[in-house]
């Protein structure tokens, strides 16, 4: 993909002269277009440059002269001008190398990108992931692919299930509630998220070391071509649906029964939940209503009520059967006919016999429709839903103080001779409350913080139920 140094420069040129003629001839209209970066990997990081390559700069991924511009809100764009190549060009993005180009949902290889120049267009890119871009998987310790190809008799499909399982599970030989979400891939890790992750598993270990109990939870992928067809039992003319019922009988009749066979659950509809955004959101309204001798608590997400108007329906015909918490958040900047449909939903409810008490009903101002909403609610929504379990707060792990040594530290810390060489989790946070470095598990006793600034910390740990607690000083 190099072209000569002579071709590479006479470009470089021209993109120089075409600016100095918009500047000198303002009434001039040159095609032009910007393309402005809508969503990225959670794993973009801070210091890393985004490039675009393509056929206007003979695909140099690293050309400065096509890095993209960071604004104050942090949102990524780059302004082309036709150019010599004509109206069409084609081009991908990357981090400065074809070995960090940007890869599909799924870590596929994409097709070159495509546009045809038009005047003062204005375009928005997702990317979903980066070959190398710190692309690892970002799911914790504590969660699983249970199985990559579960069965759906009812669909005759498979699908992949994952699994987290709260941070004792191992040790406690408890039973625990479950809460089934849909969008599986988008739950835990950023390396298969469509636009990130909703960090699950992180927002409930930061709760369990709070002292909340949390649950299982189960995530079921969705079906990509499939997703629209299961999330709705009623069709859409333009849009499909249709495959909902069969999909929630998968959920009741296969996986439930399962998940309680196989790991240490709650099973009774009391400790059982069911969660999804958009389309997720949909089904789990359809779901939860009609099983409402399985679930007893439901949080929907960005509801696409607008799908089909057989849910206004559906709704006053299974009334209450059970009693149930419904957990309903939306964004304000999202489309008005979302939350008008949201706040009428609310009264349906109500209307049909749902008590107020028992139905939440959020508008989060500025709020968008996509993860980082969801992800950043989800804590507040599992609390409200599991309200007694979640706050029944865990007894403390017994104390003890450790000495590091070198303490103050350049680099290095050590533990003492007599401490385990393995634990369940260590955690480094500063004098802010802030976590800068976690381990889950850790092993060994030496511990480089090397690349923390300079400054005071405290290190704790856990290891065989026992917490450990210390103080350093790197400098």
């Amino acid at each position: 993909m190099c072209g000569a140094p002579g071709q590479f420069q006479f470009r470089t040129d021209m993109k120089k002269f075409i600016i100095i003629i918009l500047m000198t001839f303002p009434h001039l209209v040159i095609p032009q277009v910007t393309f402005r970066l809508d969503s990225l990997p959670a794993y973009t990081g801070p210091e890393d440059f985004i490039y675009i390559a393509g056929t206007f700069n003979n695909w140099n991924p690293g050309d400065v002269n096509y890095r993209l511009t960071k604004d104050g809100e942090g949102i990524w764009w780059i302004t082309l001008a036709a150019g010599l190549e004509g109206t069409q060009i084609q081009f991908k993005f990357t981090l400065g190398s074809w070995e960090t180009v940007e890869k599909g949902p799924n870590m596929e290889e994409l097709n070159n990108r495509i546009f045809t120049y038009g005047n003062g267009d204005t375009v928005g890119v997702i990317i979903y992931n980066w070959a190398q871009g710190g692309g690892g998987s970002t799911a914790s310790v504590n969660v699983t692919v249970m199985d990559e190809a579960f069965e759906m008799p009812q669909l005759n499909r498979t699908r992949r299930i994952w699994i987290y399982l709260p941070p004792d599970y191992e040790t406690s030989g408890k039973n625990y509630p479950v809460l089934y979400m849909h969008d599986g891939q988008n739950l835990f890790d950023a390396l298969t998220s469509f636009a990130g992750e909703w960090e699950v598993d992180e927002t409930l270990n930061e709760l369990f070391d709070q002292g909340y109990s949390v649950p299982i939870v189960v995530g079921i992928d969705n079906g990509g071509a499939e997703r629209v067809n299961e999330y709705s039992p009623w069709p859409h003319v333009g849009y499909g649906g249709g495959d909902g019922d069969l999909y929630m009988q998968f959920i009741v009749e296969t996986l439930k029964p399962y998940i309680d066979e196989h790991y240490r659950t709650m099973p009774g509809r009391e400790q059982t939940g069911i969660m999804g955004s958009s389309m997720g959101g949909l089904i789990t309204h359809y779901g939860s209503l009609k099983y409402q001798q399985i679930f007893s608590k439901a949080g929907i997400y960005s509801p696409s009520y607008w799908f089909s108007d057989s849910v206004w329906t559906f709704t006053r015909q299974m009334g209450v059967q059970e009693p149930m918490r419904i957990y309903l958040m939306c964004g304000g900047s999202e489309p008005q006919g979302t939350i008008n449909d949201m706040n009428d939903m609310q009264d349906t409810l109500m209307a049909v016999g749902f008590p107020e008490n028992e139905i939440s009903n959020k508008i989060i101002p500025g709020g968008q429709h996509n993860e980082n909403l969801w992800r950043q609610d989800f804590g507040e929504a599992y609390l409200w839903l599991f309200g007694s379990y979640a706050s029944d707060i865990k007894e403390p792990p017994e104390t003890h103080n450790i000495k590091l040594f070198p303490n103050p530290t350049h680099g290095k810390l050590q533990l003492p001779g007599n401490f385990p060489e393995h634990g369940d989790s260590l955690i480094i946070m500063d004098m802010e409350g802030r976590t800068v470095m976690k381990s889950e598990p850790f092993h060994g006793r030496n511990i480089n913080v090397s690349e923390l600034p300079n400054g005071v910390y405290i290190i704790s740990i856990i290891s065989k139920g026992t917490y450990y607690q210390g103080k350093f000083v790197k400098e």
